[in-house]
């Protein structure tokens, strides 16, 4: 099985994508930050053998030829249009979603603006954007946790402190990935521009204007699994204690014993318990 690459051309810039299988139920993926689609290449194999076609592109910022400048080209309605866009130019109709972290994000919202393009969604360490708003507003552990969101807000001083030393801080964040992986990862993001535009997706959604401080209070009827590590150091439990409130359809939820990188800290868990939730809610 073959992951190709290849840019597609859509809401007016062009995406980097990594594609696998021909048939199938199709699964588009979401990465986060500091990611790109580099994260989801052990599990689109998986995916294709259970019998789905996957897409994974690098998100506005990520790709090379959708970074554009500016804090608000970053807001999160520009990213759900762009995810959504993305899945129009493979010619998806209705389909799964999976995403981890920043991506979750995104995921939240797109389940929000039309649910019903979505088969299934699973959410990997993110919960309900108002229960984690919540916890970030009104819990000290999880304001503690959250401080470097804080520090991100600072013009220029968070690519500064990531960079120096041939990316040696940004390098040391990925320390549960693979060296191969780190070294595409470091790469990447020493492109010009690359950290700026993916930390602009903080600066445009925790800012002044608000952001995780204002309370997403929707409702997600679509089926959803919610996989969490415990140990996660970003992502504490006081996110998760509102989360159920706001299902009202299928709602799962994976607690595991892991920190925020799961897909490569627990690759098995995660695997087993995706292809799980695409099988229980196919395609319409």
């Amino acid at each position: 099985m073959t992951i190709t690459t290849r840019e597609i051309e859509t809401n007016g810039m062009k995406f980097r994508i990594r594609e696998a299988g021909r048939s199938g139920e199709p699964v588009l993926l979401l990465h986060g930050f500091p990611e790109t689609s580099r994260m989801w290449v052990e599990l689109m194999p998986k995916l294709v053998e259970a019998g789905y076609r996957c897409v994974a592109p690098d998100q506005r910022g990520y790709s090379p030829n959708a970074r554009p400048e500016g804090i608000d080209a970053y807001k999160t309605e520009n990213l759900v249009a762009d995810a959504f866009a993305v899945a129009d130019a493979c010619g998806f109709g209705t389909f799964h979603l999976v995403a981890h972290d920043w991506g979750a994000g995104v995921g939240w919202r797109m389940v929000h603006a039309n649910p019903g393009r979505i088969a299934s969604y699973a959410s990997l360490s993110i919960p309900h954007p108002a229960s984690f708003g919540r916890a970030f507003r009104d819990d000290p552990e999880q304001q503690q946790r959250s401080q470097y969101i804080v520090f991100f807000q600072q013009p220029g001083a968070a690519e500064e402190m990531l960079l120096a030393n041939d990316g040696a801080a940004l390098a040391g964040i990925w320390d549960k990935h693979s060296p191969d992986e780190v070294a595409e990862l470091v790469a990447h993001f020493k492109q010009p521009g690359a950290l700026t535009a993916a930390i602009n997706w903080y600066r445009a959604s925790f800012g002044a204007a608000g952001g995780a401080t204002v309370q997403d209070e929707f409702e997600v009827t679509t089926p959803t699994l919610l996989v969490w590590g415990n140990q996660d150091t970003a992502v504490g439990p006081a996110t998760l204690k509102t989360h159920d409130q706001y299902m009202k359809g299928p709602n799962k939820f994976v607690e595991l014993t892991a920190g925020h990188w799961l897909v490569q800290e627990a690759f098995d868990d995660v695997r087993r318990e995706v292809v799980a939730h695409l099988k229980a809610f196919p395609v319409a």
